[in-house]
């Protein structure tokens, strides 16, 4: 895998459920200000992508922060109850990009079409990015690239074309929120960005890791911030709030309907579908991995540990079939804050355990600082911001946190096996 593919695999991840997902659920929360959440849920993003680069650069591996949390926290209940949290965090956003592909692919049926096609359509992108999961690294990067590419392009044409349609009222200062609602959704659309970690799921399939890791994760990031920007500000522009609010499922194909009619809610549609598709082929390969790497670093069950068709795929197929369960049994709207706050704890915990390895990774002190405060920040916000709106969401959140460990720590007790990590 090379640097283009790694960077797809970066983008694809990112670029799925912020933009196509949330943007209506943010645009309520941030009200006109949503860019400026967009921008320091990116800034938050950043500061973790220089930890990553720097562990990854170090420490190659397929299971990217599975690895980086055992080489810090070392062999006990803490590294194995976030590894857990971090393979629940991945299941969350892949039924959220499921659900948000379904929602789009539905936009082109009859409007008295049957609310079941949303779980056929969940089930089948599923299905078939299992399927090209399944052949292997190099169709994964193939795939993503093209992939990547059109939607990019559409959504930058977008954007480019939208900019002379935008009414400067829309935007105006005096329409903000509070300010404290900028930083609420800060915490929401940070699951906007938690793709950037699979670029380091990629590191044992890269030519010289050491150099082609941190600027595929720089390079991703940058990009994706600069994208969702553009994008933000261009339907903050075209559409009220109060518009964007009401088309909450397709908010950024409503935003085409000014300036570029029903042709143009056709074309962002179908970038939806793209930019969602691409989000589930990228994080069913984190994902995957991630879970191998649990069974194989004693994680999972030995029965989870066999070799499928004498290759390591039984990480794939678990995952997938969660999720498939998933988009077919329960409502996923609330999954943003879930995922979301599962990533932000994630992320932090990988930054509390680089400061660990300082002298091995080179990295500075004050910048992984920086990182584990703006995690904590944006975690503490969002906490906030629930307790408020949905005390039942920090309810399941709480109850994922703890079963994480729980089951980590009953897991040890009876399984009697011990954490590995390369040599």
């Amino acid at each position: 895998m090379g640097l283009w593919s790694a960077i797809s695999i970066g983008i694809g991840g990112m670029i799925g459920a912020g933009i196509f997902s949330i943007l209506g659920v943010a645009a309520r929360i941030s009200g006109n200000a949503l860019y400026i959440s967009f921008l320091l849920a990116g800034i938050v993003a950043l500061l973790s992508t220089y930890s990553y680069s720097k562990l990854g650069a170090k420490y190659p591996s397929a299971g990217g922060p599975v690895e980086f949390l055992i080489k810090g926290f070392g062999n006990g209940i803490l590294s194995g109850g976030f590894n857990i949290l971090l393979w629940i965090g991945y299941v969350f956003v892949l039924s959220l990009y499921a659900k948000a592909f379904a929602g789009y692919a539905v936009s082109f049926l009859r409007e008295d079409s049957s609310g079941a096609w949303m779980n056929i359509f969940a089930t089948a992108v599923i299905l078939v990015f299992t399927a090209v999961n399944f052949v292997g690294a190099k169709a994964v990067g193939r795939s993503e690239f093209l992939i990547v590419l059109v939607k990019v392009g559409i959504l930058l044409l977008f954007s480019m074309i939208g900019f002379f349609f935008i009414k400067p009222s829309f935007l105006s200062f005096s329409q903000w929120p509070h300010i404290s609602n900028v930083f609420y959704g800060t915490g929401l659309v940070f699951v906007a960005y938690e793709g950037f970690g699979l670029i380091t799921n990629t590191a044992e399939d890269m030519k010289n890791p050491q150099k082609t890791l941190p600027k595929a994760l720089y390079i991703s990031v940058i990009s994706v911030i600069i994208i969702y920007l553009a994008v933000s500000l261009t339907v903050l522009g075209n559409l009220p709030i109060n518009a964007i609010v009401k088309a909450e499922d397709y908010a950024l194909a409503e935003a085409a309907r000014p300036f570029l009619g029903l042709i143009g809610f056709k074309i962002i549609a179908v970038a939806a579908l793209f930019s969602t598709a691409s989000a589930v082929n990228a994080t069913l390969y984190g994902g995957a991995n991630v879970s191998y790497m649990m069974a194989r670093e004693g994680e999972l069950p030995r029965f989870f540990e066999r070799k499928i068709w004498g290759k390591g795929f039984e990480g794939l197929f678990i995952t997938a079939g969660l999720v498939i369960i998933l988009v077919n049994t329960f409502n996923l709207e609330g999954l943003a804050m879930l995922g979301s706050a599962s990533f932000l704890c994630v992320y932090a915990a990988v930054n509390i355990s680089h400061l660990r390895l300082l002298k091995e990774t080179g990295a500075k002190a004050f910048l992984i600082w920086a990182s584990i405060i703006g995690c904590f920040c944006s975690l503490i916000a969002l906490i906030f911001y629930e307790l408020q709106n949905s005390p039942i969401t920090l309810i399941v959140f709480g109850s994922v946190f703890i079963l994480s460990f729980g089951v980590e720590g009953c897991f040890r007790k009876y399984s009697k096996r011990l954490l590995k990590t390369r040599t």
